[in-house]
């Protein structure tokens, strides 16, 4: 067990050490200074807006940069359904997988164009070579520089001068493409590669088990997507099992190496923040802050999953390896444990283990990950979401001590502080709202018609406390962006398609249009040097008042339905 938790240490010390001069490279490429990678990709960034006819010099306002990034999206959506849609006939389909039905093609679009990849379907059967790669791995690119893209303008708006102007958002969004998600991506797939996962276009290949079974075992392009789906925290598996899949996830030292991957850029946009702004006190308070979160549910999950099932050690049974249940005995079940808050805190949603077979505790913390949703976040996100917080944490700290609240020199004011309450209510309102009509439909057997060919208690496997744990961790998840599952649920059909379908639009996109909103109002203002009296936001104190907020808004949303769930759940296993 101690050689378990040294792997989790190494784990998150090698992120951090990388992290900290990645996060130095990227302030570097947002604010235009010469890198090493100028001369390789200068002329292809060069080619592609001669081509597009973007002149990438021209800057734009807030509101801009938002029809952009809108704009974009909406191509990307159509262009992903054609190709869902009409895969079965179209070329680079081996094994035959056949096109999506409308309301499938419509949650998978849409789930991998918002960085959130919410498969409900299963990676070798449900979709073709051609589509891994074209139809969801390039929006496993585009979706996480949007992201990026959006935290640069956030950047941009945070410094100390006043401005309309905050950059062009298509020069921020080609530049996180060519110069930070591709050239780590390449490194991490030729990594993955010495490992034994498969990069071909050969179909399923015919092998004969210790046991004498001829069984067929499914390939294809893996490596490339799986080093992608980890860096820019997209998380959707080329194989069912994701990650937990041997070939996804040979051993344990590729299970180090996805792991750290996918908290990379997180990571880094942190610093970059620091080294943006010049302000590296400030980036490690934020820093601090989400690490103090990220272990308050690491820890609890860990030893939950080490001790094992408390009602099979009744049974006198000892549980030496802890709950093994859904899990990889390469990876062993601390590093599940760890591996299961990473992808919920960051939002990548890739899993190594099946969370549905996690303890109930496991699974709440799990749940909460998602529904703070602001502890290292992904790909650009992270940032945007507890700019929310801080502007809240700001706004409430004003008030404590009677001075208009003011950050990084920028007055705060009603309309700002407005936007911030939206956002933080528009989260618990979608997966609430979400999972009580889901367990309303449950509750009274109602009969679904064509949304479902059945009656909705027929999506449940799992009755009582852990069906509605299991719904209410698909409405989270989908909110959140984050995209694993409590696999239980019965997801592929036309409501849940729809519903999180939309839930998933929402969520995306409202939580970027405020905080670039309100970064943007703040910019046009009057920068107010600073005295003896402004806040300082880069101290443990506002660290804590930060962290109170997160803590009382998670609590009051989140708690009645968590109690209903997983904490019920956990007090029926001392029966």
């Amino acid at each position: 067990m101690n050689t378990e938790i040294s792997g989790i240490i190494a784990m998150f010390l090698a992120t951090l050490l990388l992290a900290i001069p990645f996060g130095k490279y990227i302030a570097r490429v947002y604010t235009g200074e010469k890198t090493l990678l100028d001369p390789v990709f200068n002329p292809i960034e060069k080619f592609f807006y001669r081509f597009s006819g973007i002149d990438a010099t021209t800057e734009m306002n807030w509101k801009q940069h938002l029809i952009a990034l809108l704009g974009i999206n909406v191509v990307w959506f159509f262009l992903s359904m054609l190709i869902l849609m009409n895969q079965g006939w179209l070329p680079l389909n081996p094994d035959g997988n056949p096109s999506m039905s409308p309301d499938l093609a419509f949650n998978t679009a849409i789930s991998f164009m918002v960085n959130c990849n919410l498969q409900h379907y299963s990676g070798e059967t449900g979709v073709s070579y051609l589509t891994q790669l074209v139809g969801l791995m390039y929006l496993h690119f585009v979706s996480a520089a949007v992201g990026m893209a959006a935290c640069a303008v956030l950047f941009n708006a945070m410094r100390e001068r006043q401005a309309e102007r905050l950059g062009n958002f298509y020069n921020y969004f080609l530049k996180s493409c060519t110069r930070i998600l591709l050239p780590v991506s390449i490194v991490i797939a030729i990594i993955l590669v010495w490992n034994g996962t498969p990069m071909t276009f050969e179909g399923k290949d015919n092998i004969t088990t210790l046991q004498g079974d001829s069984i067929q075992v499914s390939r294809g392009p893996a490596a490339a997507f799986i080093a992608i789906k980890h860096l820019g925290t997209n998380g959707g598996g080329f194989f069912g099992a994701n990650s937990a899949h041997p070939l996804e996830n040979p051993n344990y030292f590729t299970n180090m190496v996805e792991m750290v991957a996918q908290m990379l850029i997180p990571f880094a946009m942190i610093f970059a923040l620091g080294f943006y702004l010049k302000r590296k006190k400030l980036a490690w308070s934020i820093f601090g802050v989400m690490t103090v979160g990220f272990l308050a549910l690491t820890i609890p999950t860990i030893i939950a999953e080490t001790n094992g099932n408390p009602a099979i050690s009744q049974m006198g049974i000892t549980q030496t390896t802890g709950n093994m249940e859904g899990k990889e005995v390469r990876f062993g079940a601390a590093a599940s444990a760890y591996w299961s808050i990473a992808t919920t805190v960051i939002s990548t949603g890739s899993v190594n283990s099946m969370h549905d077979s996690s303890m109930p505790l496991s699974g709440a913390m799990q749940l909460l990950a998602m529904m703070i949703n602001a502890f290292y976040g992904g790909c650009g996100v992270g940032i945007l979401n507890y700019y929310i917080f801080i502007i809240l944490g700001v706004f409430i700290s004003g008030l404590m001590v009677g001075r208009t609240p003011e950050f990084l020199g920028k007055k705060v004011e009603a309309r700002e502080v407005k936007i911030a309450a939206i956002i933080a209510i528009l989260h618990p309102l979608l997966i609430l709202s979400g999972t009580a009509i889901a367990a309303y439909l449950t509750a009274n057997d109602a009969s679904m018609g064509w949304w479902f060919n059945g009656k909705a208690t027929g999506w449940l496997n799992n009755p009582g406390y852990h069906g509605f744990s299991e719904m209410l961790y698909e409405y989270t998840s989908s909110a959140a962006n984050n995209g694993s599952g409590f696999e239980g649920l019965g997801d592929n059909n036309p409501f849940w398609n729809i519903s999180t379908g939309i839930v998933l639009l929402l969520s995306r996109f409202i939580p970027i249009i405020g905080p670039i909103a309100i970064a943007g109002l703040l910019a046009s203002k009057k920068y107010i040097p600073e005295s003896a009296g402004t806040l300082q936001t880069d101290t443990p104190t506002f660290g804590i008042m930060t962290f109170a907020v997160i803590a009382i808004i998670a609590a009051l949303s989140f708690f009645p339905a968590l109690a209903l769930g997983p904490f019920a759940e956990h007090f029926t296993l001392f029966k």
